[in-house]
């Protein structure tokens, strides 16, 4: 008797099986696979239906390879501490550990509702003392190899979320999680000297099979340029200025100088008469941020009233500030050549600063320029002894002829920063470092790891550069690690990259007390084989992550060096117009009267239907319908087959192997969208062919198979109605043959005198006198003559030549 679909029942039953016999087993002998999912931050309500995505397909994933006997490594964890959780926490009124534990509790709830292979047993909580202890760890074997260090400069400041910002967490000069105008501060940090890697993190990414745009994005951020640092001495002084450019070709053109107002010289730079526009200038340049100034349409300037000494031809130019010179890159001064830069010749022309071309096409000088020659070949002109020179050659040399007349030296830079590792918040890792009066900076001894973060009734931030932390009197004073005398602790905490950064080798051994992973663990089930998440994520935390392996490797804990060997990026799930979905906003959609409605099954497979998984889609409700309908046909197609035993056609085999090719080709290059409509198609053609004739059991079990990644229940449900008493997974992915996909049968005319009258259908292995029989007979009334002649061109047409 044919059953009707009942999506609950049927999900209810499969999810409280597979709790009790996992389907995702690790026997020791398959060969593993490390699928990855970015783990969430509980920052809110739970999860919308954009959430779900990414976590839908690193499940179909997963479970693609176990069907190809891996065993899949695929945990989930929560990335708790940090900003979001706490901003959630004030806005509520409660403590963040409460409130995060409840957040946690939810979203696990909504995940688990995806039905997806995750271990719960390999969990893990970026606030869990057992976890950030190796964090900690971490940070201190990084201060041991003086990779972690104190530094007072000027910060990007949230003055909303009273804190410190990596330049990284800076988007358009506002704060990444709170969208406040971030300015500037001068505050004492601790920093992560990244910059150590750069060359490694640039070089390395030619060994990942991750999107190029996303490498771009990571070289781009990295920055490493060639060129030259060039001393200019101050005129009436016998101090100098050295400036970094990449290029030293142009120098003779360098008309006048450009400090970033944060540059160590620029208050004594000016002269009584400059000196309160230069004071008011430099303060107005530190309440904007990086992002703001470099991105700055309008170019603005103050000039000191010193003057420097170009040391190629000794003639005077002006030191200006400029809020798109940053202390940080470079030396904080540039050479400015406004005849072959955009930015310079504007600020020239705005100030009446004199142009000097010095590269010209085919030699000839400019009359009038009314924007800058950019071109990166030309003749040198106006450049002394360089005159005629090839300016790409000389761009080579001249670092090297700089160096040798002594005014310079040959140098590589980065638009890469340290690292602004300290956060002046309370919800975060506590830096585990004791101030001592006569030891300078102590770390806490790695065997009193972890560092417990105190817990406090007030925590919400001060606002003054301090964390909360500084406020606990018994917690901030100690003794010296090493003399024992009395010192103090660090107050400020750790960003929410720490955790995020290396908690994908905590899954694998997250019971051990002993190591972060013991190497055994680490060899067997790392790296990760393929890492899912959204490209938001691009920059921040892969470089970290990468930094960290990287890190991790040189001091022996992990023999690899790279964390994520593939990675998938999927897009984003918007409300209408492509706005992103957000609470504030009103437009977000949450699973859970979804899967309620429609069920698990039909969620996850209109979550790939939306469109490319790479590509950001809109999100409609009303278009889950059509794939509620296609599984309620396909259920209703297998129950009306199920005691017909019908035989195997050629036609059947040919649908078959049509369908295992296009739903692998389709799954092996992430179109998954496509491989929804796909299972729609077959499902049409197959229904069609069950109206006048059966489907064989094994078409409608290959079917079963292939849907399964992407709608276990229903799969189970159906594999078990069709007798098997061993999981759907328990298969191999189903194989091809190309040679049963051929169509053997061909149509073609039939033709009298040479004008076609009609067509057959004809195997292509069929003799000569089959086919003319069978042409005569679909034209039987027209052949009202005498025939004279049959023609069959093989595989062509039939002619009949009649009189």
């Amino acid at each position: 008797m044919e059953r009707s679909y009942n999506h609950r029942e049927i999900e209810q039953k499969w999810r409280k099986h597979w709790q009790e016999h996992p389907v995702n087993v690790n026997d020791n002998k398959k060969k593993k696979y490390y699928c990855l999912d970015m783990f969430p931050y509980p920052s809110g309500n739970g999860l919308h239906v954009g959430h779900w995505r990414g976590y839908v397909i690193s499940d179909v994933w997963s479970r693609y390879k176990m069907l190809h006997n891996y065993y899949v490594i695929h945990p989930m964890g929560w990335d708790a501490f940090g900003l979001p959780a706490e901003n959630y926490a004030i806005k509520m009124g409660v403590h963040p550990e409460k409130s995060t534990n409840e957040n946690i509790k939810n979203i696990k709830r909504q995940i688990q509702e995806i039905s997806a292979v995750y271990d719960w047993d390999m969990e893990v909580n970026t606030t869990d003392p057992e976890f950030y202890k190796w964090t900690q760890w971490i940070f201190v074997k990084m201060f041991k190899e003086g990779l972690a260090y104190e530094k007072e400069m000027p910060i990007n400041w949230c003055p909303s979320c009273k804190t410190g910002l990596a330049n990284e967490e800076v988007v358009n000069g506002k704060c990444e999680r709170c969208g406040a105008d971030v300015t500037k501060k001068n505050l004492k940090q601790w920093m992560l000297k990244i910059t150590k890697y750069a060359d490694r993190l640039l070089s390395d990414l030619d060994k990942l099979d991750w999107p190029e745009k996303v490498k771009k994005m990571q070289a781009d951020w990295i920055g490493k340029s060639q060129g030259a640092e060039v001393d200019f001495a101050i005129d009436g002084t016998d101090q100098k200025i050295t400036v970094y450019t990449t290029r030293p070709d142009t120098l003779h053109g360098a008309t006048f100088m450009v400090l970033a107002p944060e540059h160590a010289m620029a208050k004594e730079l000016a002269t009584p008469k400059t000196q309160e526009a230069v004071e008011e200038y430099i303060y107005q340049s530190s309440l904007k941020s990086s992002v703001d100034r470099l991105q700055g349409k309008e170019k603005t300037g103050v000039f000191t009233g010193s003057y420097a000494i170009n040391p190629l031809n000794g003639a005077k130019v002006p030191i200006w500030l400029s809020d798109y010179v940053l202390a940080d890159y470079g030396t904080g001064a540039i050479m400015c050549v406004p005849a072959h830069d955009d930015r310079d010749f504007e600020f020239a022309k705005k100030f009446e600063i004199p142009i000097i071309q010095v590269i010209a096409k085919d030699g000839k000088e400019i009359e009038n320029m009314t924007e800058a020659y950019t071109d990166a070949v030309g003749t040198m002109i106006n450049s002394g002894e360089w005159n005629g020179m090839e300016s790409a050659t000389l761009k080579k040399e001249a670092p090297a002829m700089i160096e040798k007349m002594g005014i310079g030296r040959a140098t590589t830079n980065y638009k890469l920063r340290d690292w602004v590792f300290s956060r002046q918040r309370y919800w975060g890792e506590p830096i585990p470092i004791v101030h001592c009066p006569d030891c300078g900076a102590v770390p806490v001894p790695e065997e009193e790891l972890p560092l417990l973060l105190p817990k406090v009734d007030s925590y919400q931030p001060t606002g003054t550069g301090e964390s909360p932390l500084a406020d606990i009197d018994e917690w901030v004073h100690t003794t010296c690690p090493c003399c024992g005398k009395p010192a103090k602790r660090e107050t400020n905490t750790m960003p929410q990259w720490a955790g995020s950064s290396w908690y994908f080798l905590r899954y694998v051994d997250n019971k051990n007390k002993e190591e972060l992973v013991s190497k055994e663990k680490a060899n067997q089930y790392l790296p990760v084989d393929m890492y899912i998440g959204g490209v938001e994520h691009a920059v921040l935390h892969l470089l970290y992550s990468r930094f960290y392996t990287k890190f991790l490797n040189d001091i022996g804990v992990v023999d690899f060096d790279e964390p994520f060997i593939k990675l998938f990026n999927q897009g984003m799930i918007t409300g209408k117009n492509g706005i992103k979905m957000s609470k504030s906003k009103g437009n977000v959609v949450s699973p859970d009267e979804l899967v309620r409605d429609y069920g698990c099954d039909s969620l996850r497979l209109y979550e790939l239907f939306v469109g490319p998984p790479e590509l950001d889609s809109e999100w409609d409700d009303r278009g889950i319908d059509g794939v509620y309908r296609f599984i309620k046909k396909f259920w209703n197609l297998c129950q009306s087959q199920m005691d017909k035993d019908a035989k195997e056609t050629p036609e059947l085999v040919k649908i078959r192997h049509r369908l295992i090719k296009d739903i692998t080709t389709r799954l092996e290059n992430f179109s998954l969208n496509t491989v929804v409509s796909g299972f729609m198609e077959y499902n049409n053609k197959l229904n069609d062919i069950a109206k006048t004739g059966g489907i064989d059991k094994t078409t409608l079990e290959t079917f079963v198979i292939l849907l399964s990644p992407f709608a276990p229940h229903i799969a189970e449900e159906l594999w078990s109605d069709f007798g098997h008493d061993t999981s759907v997974f328990e298969n191999e992915w189903p194989t091809y043959d190309e040679s049963l996909m051929v169509d053997n049968d061909i149509e073609i005319p039939v033709q009298i005198n040479g004008k076609t009258k009609g067509t057959i259908v004809i195997s292509k292995d069929a003799s000569k006198d089959e086919v003319i029989a069978k042409g005569k007979e679909a034209i039987r009334d027209k052949l009202t003559g005498n025939v004279i002649k049959e023609i069959y061109v093989p595989g062509k047409i039939v002619n009949i030549v009649m009189k």
